[in-house]
């Protein structure tokens, strides 16, 4: 059956058109299976409940995720109900019927999709005898000792069982896909294709187990990445048992994918294989109806962490607030890969050269990074304190004030500024201005927290620059949430978002994404690289700042689900088209190619673009000829190259896929 051409997806704001094969999914179930249905523990957790609700618009009840069954998490997430295919609840039953526990439900979320999760606990004494069919149908072994390795075994072997007893029941219709995402769900899919069960497989690589491992031990990683021994790499930190489920699941999988063009590179060599498909991760984009909104947003965010900081530097505020600008990096605390040991080193010089230029710009920056040990320092509770209680006693002196104002001018009196405060009101100051101690339950960023009273939301939007200079970050959540938010960001040439971006805008700096060379320079040179970035940022006028808010806001885009959806649509049409190819037939397409934004129309917003000379100026002299709803129309029309994907057979005409814009 040749899968038929329509339009799949709809043009987001100035996005090209894109046609695609549209699957008859009335005729499909569609399963992923992954660690992380209804369980966060990482960022596969993002990536598969933001997208949800776009594949249940596509799909409808005939996709199901498939996950790990936990109490709390099935009580407080999940509404149970009973699966509306009756070949899903009979294989459920067979399961249920030979001792294993089995649920249904929705996980309620955006889309409520359905979701089957399998109790590992109830299922652990036949952890022996698969760990026997493990070995027959692979000889990968797994030690006793790994818990997390046996309960991904156990986790495999009852999918495994399920889709055995599913496609027993369908027959061959309809026909079932299966998406299996990260090592912890490999084993399902390798006993599957070793039992030949009938489904079209497709497994997603967030990112390799090994580079992970040889990242966070400090190694020279992408400039060796031919040269690794990679079973002894793996043999010597004790996870050669995961690494081979890794490389057998993506070797057993009909297609193979990961979520970005560094990543593959990496994949190509960690695990001998190069992905079919790249499958970049998005996002939920709720866009404002008026540009306002989300720069109003900035200012009110921005209030808060400047009452944050008058508390923290309590004593020590000799700087105008406002001309200080917030940066934050966030992430794991993993110093060396997410790049704070380059960027404490890039603030070192940063610093020297606001002095040397006598800039009045103060930059604050902020750490999010949570860590073991996370107890308030007491000076920074004690500087919080003491702001409350000076804004406090300001508020009840003001009212007093303000009484004794108004009953001398009700008398017909211009009252006597001397005397309308008395001694016990510059008591009451005097005492707020020596108030000290205090103690508070220490709590991590969040809108109850003593110290900075915001949700990691509210704090983003109230910053002005994030800096993630990731040395090993597969994607890259963090530079995408500010993107979505408006809020300018720096990244890296290897990180997956990085890369993805250089790949879609011709100009990213102009856009606010900035985009350092980690791959072919070297530390040093990366380091000066992001201080001149950083400076940069420091010399632009607030009104710079407003204008490249717009146009970094106007990428988000690019990062929605509706967009980058049809790259997952693209691996599941070629998984059916490899496992079923008399039933599905699939021309050769090409995703790697896709369409620039150019260059903004107006005039650029960085200082070092314009004729200025000095190091910083002010808002009367920028260019007044900037409109966004112009600018952002033009950069609509001048979208370049839509997506070539790959040419027709031969002896046929190509059809045109895309819509200029």
């Amino acid at each position: 059956m040749r899968l038929s051409r329509s339009l799949s997806i709809t043009s987001l704001s100035g996005l090209p058109l894109w046609e695609e094969e549209s699957l008859p999914v009335q005729d499909l179930l569609l399963f992923e299976v992954s660690w992380e249905v209804t369980n966060k523990v990482g960022g596969i957790y993002t990536v598969i409940q933001t997208k949800a609700k776009i594949t249940v618009d596509e799909w409808g009840e005939n996709y199901i995720m498939m996950g790990p069954y936990y109490e709390h998490n099935f009580k407080t997430q999940v509404e149970k109900c009973e699966p509306p295919n009756q070949a899903i609840k009979a294989a459920m039953d067979s399961l249920i019927n030979n001792g294993c526990q089995v649920h249904f439900g929705r996980w309620l979320i955006e889309g409520s999709p359905y979701v089957i999760l399998f109790d590992i606990g109830a299922a652990a004494w036949n952890l022996d005898r698969w760990k026997g069919d493990l070995w027959n149908a692979c000889s990968i072994g797994l030690p006793y000792h790994d818990r997390e390795a046996n309960d991904s075994l156990i986790f495999g072997s009852l999918v495994a069982w399920f889709f055995k007893e599913l496609t027993d029941q369908l027959q061959d219709k309809p026909s079932v896909i299966a998406h299996f995402h990260e090592w912890q769900a490999g084993s399902g899919l390798v006993l599957s294709r070793s039992r030949k069960i009938p489904l079209a497989t497709v497994f997603t690589t967030h990112a390799t187990l090994l580079g992970r491992y040889l990242c966070a031990g400090n190694a020279d990683f992408y400039n060796n990445l031919d040269k690794f021994n990679i079973d002894q790499e793996a043999g010597e930190r004790q996870i050669y048992h995961r690494y081979c489920l890794e490389r057998a699941a993506v070797h057993c999988a009909h297609v193979f994918t990961t979520v970005s063009q560094i990543t593959a590179v990496e994949a190509n060599h960690m695990l001998h294989r190069q992905p079919d498909v790249v499958t970049p991760n998005g996002l939920n984009v709720r866009k404002f109806s008026a540009m306002h909104e989300f720069q109003n947003m900035h200012s009110m965010n921005k209030a808060k962490i400047q009452e944050f900081v008058r508390g923290h530097f309590y004593g020590h505020l000799d700087f105008n607030l406002e001309k200080t600008l917030f940066f934050f990096i966030a992430g794991r605390y993993e110093f060396s890969n997410k790049g704070a040991d380059l960027f404490l080193e890039s603030l070192s010089r940063l610093n020297y050269l606001l002095r040397v230029h006598k800039s009045d710009v103060t930059v604050v920056v902020f750490f999010i990074m949570p860590a073991k040990t996370n107890n308030f320092n007491v000076e920074s509770l004690k500087g919080q304190a003491v702001r409350k209680q000076l804004w406090d006693t300001a508020q009840s002196v003001k009212e007093k004030f303000g009484k004794r104002l108004y009953e001398s001018l009700l008398r017909g009196e211009i009252p006597d500024m001397s005397k309308i405060l008395d001694r016990d009101d510059f008591t009451i100051m005097k005492r707020a201005i020596y108030a000290t101690q205090i103690v508070f339950h220490p709590e991590f960023l969040s809108s109850t927290s003593p110290l900075l009273p915001m949700d990691y939301e509210e704090f983003v939007r109230g910053c002005h620059l994030g800096v993630f200079p990731s040395y090993y970050e597969p994607w890259g959540y963090t530079p995408g949430e500010c993107t979505v938010m408006g809020i300018p960001s720096v990244t890296t040439n290897l990180s997956g978002f990085g890369c993805f971006m250089e790949e879609h805008v011709s100009d990213p700096s102009e856009y606010g994404i900035y985009i350092v060379d980690r791959r072919f320079r070297s530390a040093d040179e990366s380091c000066n690289q992001l201080t001149q970035f950083m400076f940069s940022f420091c010399q632009q006028s607030r009104r710079q700042r407003i204008i490249q808010r717009n146009r970094t806001e106007r990428l988000s885009d690019l990062l929605d689900w509706r967009y980058l959806g049809r790259f997952y649509m693209h691996a599941r049409h070629l998984a059916l088209s490899r496992s079923f190819p008399g039933k599905f037939k699939m021309d050769h397409l090409n995703l790697t190619q896709g369409f620039r934004y150019p260059r903004p129309a107006s005039v650029p917003p960085s200082p070092s673009a314009s004729l200025h000379s000095t190091p910083h100026h002010s808002d009367e002299e920028d260019d007044d000829t900037y409109d966004e709803e112009e600018e952002a129309e033009r950069d609509r029309q001048n979208i370049k190259a839509p997506f070539t994907l790959g040419a027709e057979p031969e002896g046929k005409s190509k059809q045109p896929l895309e819509n200029e814009n």
